[in-house]
């Protein structure tokens, strides 16, 4: 299940201040109050009323329930910048005034400092190389990058245009303060300025296309990424040695199959521009098998414009008999469960909203605005998938296991709810445990167990739960649902009902989110699966536990025939990227689209715009 952050409103009885839960599970301020008397304490007592401790002491519950909040989405601060040390800098660069981040900086410092040439002015003029640079930053938005970020204007030989465009050059990531100087120095300094700067829109271009601009772990504390490190100190020495400089910034690009694919989409989708073909559908519409309804012919015009050829082979004789009638007969029920089908809808004949999605699309401003944040997203991940991995992808609410860099199989998952979300991370699968217990997290026992555990103290009893207070095994009834519960833990043994089913797949993290089997399988048959309290549940666990285990699902069987909880290592540990992409290319390569549903998009999207207001910010 999901460990979330701890974080509790409950006052103090007769006091203004307020307890944590990290108080009352770890010790502090709340423990302390409670063994001053002013919160009774956990384990095997009796209440003041001298009824069970499990018992409320007054019917009215005085005592507030505690909360446990998940993690929260943060104000996103771009890259701060520092001055960088000119002062062992060649003749013309000592002692300039310039400020990068810190990585560009330690590059500029280690290129220039060990007596590295001018690549990008030479006796006064720009370098060929320097201009095939600045040809070259002005399309990386084919990368889904911002070419503002990159922006850079040679100085002009014009004295007071110099010093205006020797600042404003000085864009990306540095500062640039212009020095006093005689008029017949300035355009010489702005060169000089000009060459810092432009090295640092290369820098600066190299590390965002190889881990991206933003810093995942500042958008959220569900992103958990170890951010890459970029080598940077031999890109200008490489830059200068190369013969074709653009050639060279280009191989620096990821070069995967998923971004390649993304990148083609992304080109696809600009010069397809607003002149894509666009049904008019009521994003409201409800039509049921038996209607009708004056949109019926839209739906059928969306249907043929948006299913695959194959698709439109194969049901060529429906459409094109259809004569645009309000009627929602037997035969187009037949043709929308089948595009139902092919879209990964559940095939009901049912028009909603997740059917008219489907037939309709999105604008491609808006296709294009999630390649963006995908092609973004990539690059926090490792260059190489890998050729056995298993890639879990939130929006999609679906789960892929490749072997052999080639995806085996797919299948259903659902995933944590909009107040329970699954983290974006990535991990290795190490173990599958066998009819496992369910140990319940502190997040579930406190926000949905503690309300009918005060009602009801024998609520765990009932249900076959094991508890336990300080190690040793307690009724449920004999536990004060009142108190701490630092030292109680609970857990569901193996069984038909217990809430991981008949197995779970490990890959220990710091979140406690593992793939399992549960026994809640209508849930499968929704379209929007973010139904989770974090973990990820997956349709048909047994074929992918053999997957991971290299054994077949018939032995896989036998293990949970047994009945007996046992854990098995997997061979070799298999990477696991648990990804959040609303833009995602098949195992054919077509890029498919999918709803935001943490509306995380956005998050990225501001981060964007954060950064590129800061790097502007810095001339």
């Amino acid at each position: 299940m999901l460990a979330l952050g701890l974080s509790v409103s409950t006052a103090l009885p007769g006091s203004a201040g307020a307890v944590t839960l990290m108080d009352l599970l770890r010790g502090g301020p709340g423990k302390i109050a409670r063994d001053r008397g002013e919160l009774p304490p956990a384990g095997i007592v009796t209440s003041p009323s001298g009824s069970s401790a499990g018992q409320s002491a007054d019917a009215s519950d005085p005592e507030p329930l505690p909360r446990v909040s998940g993690p929260r989405y943060y104000n996103y601060k771009a890259d701060s910048a520092r001055a960088v040390n000119t002062a062992n800098f060649g003749e013309g660069l000592a002692n300039l005034k310039f400020s990068a981040t810190p990585e560009i900086a330690k590059a500029l410092e280690a290129y220039y400092g060990a007596g590295g040439k001018t690549l990008w002015v030479s006796e006064g003029e720009l370098t060929a190389r320097a201009n095939a640079v600045i040809a070259f930053l002005e399309t990386v938005d084919e990368s889904g990058l911002d070419p503002a970020d990159y922006s850079i204007s040679p100085p002009a030989k014009d004295v007071t245009a110099s010093i205006t465009n020797a600042s404003g050059a000085a864009a990306t990531a540095t500062t640039v303060e212009m020095a006093s100087a005689p008029v017949s120095d300035a355009y010489q300094r702005a060169q000089m300025q000009f060459e810092l700067a432009l090295s640092a829109k290369v820098l600066a271009y190299v590390q965002d296309t190889t881990r991206g601009r933003v810093d995942p772990n500042r958008l959220s504390g569900y992103h958990d990424f170890k951010r890459k490190t970029v080598n940077l100190a031999p890109v200008l020495k490489l830059a200068g040695l190369s013969p074709d400089v653009a050639a060279y910034l280009r191989s620096r690009e990821p070069s995967s199959a998923e971004y390649l694919a993304l990148k083609a989409e992304l080109a696809r989708l600009r010069d397809e521009g607003d002149a894509a073909h666009v049904v008019r559908v009521p994003a409201d519409l409800l039509l049921k098998p038996g209607n009708s309804s004056a949109d019926m012919a839209n739906v059928v015009m969306a249907i043929e414009h948006r299913a695959s050829p194959a698709f439109k082979t194969e049901h060529a004789a429906i459409i094109s008999a259809y004569q645009q009638t309000p009627d929602y007969t037997p035969d187009l029920v037949d043709l929308v469960k089948a595009f139902q089908s092919e879209n990964g809808l559940k095939p009901d004949g049912v028009i909603g909203r997740a059917t008219v999605r489907a037939m309709v699309g999105e604008s491609n401003d808006a296709k294009i605005a999630k390649v963006q944040v995908a092609m973004e997203q990539i690059r926090w991940l490792p260059a190489d998938l890998g050729q056995r991995y298993v890639f879990i992808n939130q929006p999609a609410f679906m789960a892929y296991y490749h072997n052999d860099g080639v995806e085996q199989f797919g299948m259903k998952v659902v995933v944590g709810s909009k107040a329970n979300q699954t983290y974006f991370f990535q991990d290795q699968i190490q173990t599958v445990e066998f009819n496992p217990y369910w140990g319940v997290p502190q997040s579930i026992i406190v926000n949905e167990m503690l309300p009918k555990l005060r009602r009801d103290p024998s609520y765990l009893d009932r249900l076959g739960y094991e508890v336990q207070v300080g190690g040793r095994a307690v009724s449920s009834t004999s536990v004060n649902w009142y108190g701490s519960t630092n030292a109680v833990s609970v857990r569901q043994p193996p069984s038909s009902d217990n809430a991981l089913g008949d197995l779970k797949i490990l890959f220990p993290n710091a979140h406690a989110i593992y793939m399992h089997d549960t026994p809640a399988k209508s849930f499968f048959n929704r379209d929007m699966r973010a139904l989770s309290h974090g973990c990820i549940r997956l349709v048909d666990p047994r074929r992918m536990a053999a997957a991971v285990l290299g054994t077949s699902v018939d032995k896989v069987g036998e293990q949970i025939a047994s009945g007996k909880n046992r854990a098995v290592q997997v061979p070799e540990k298999i990477p696991v990227y648990v990804a959040y992409f609303t833009a995602w290319p098949d195992k054919d390569g077509k890029v498919q689209f999918f709803d935001d549903v943490y509306d995380r998009d956005s998050y990225v999207q501001k981060a964007f715009a954060v950064t590129t207001k800061a790097r502007a910010a810095s001339i």
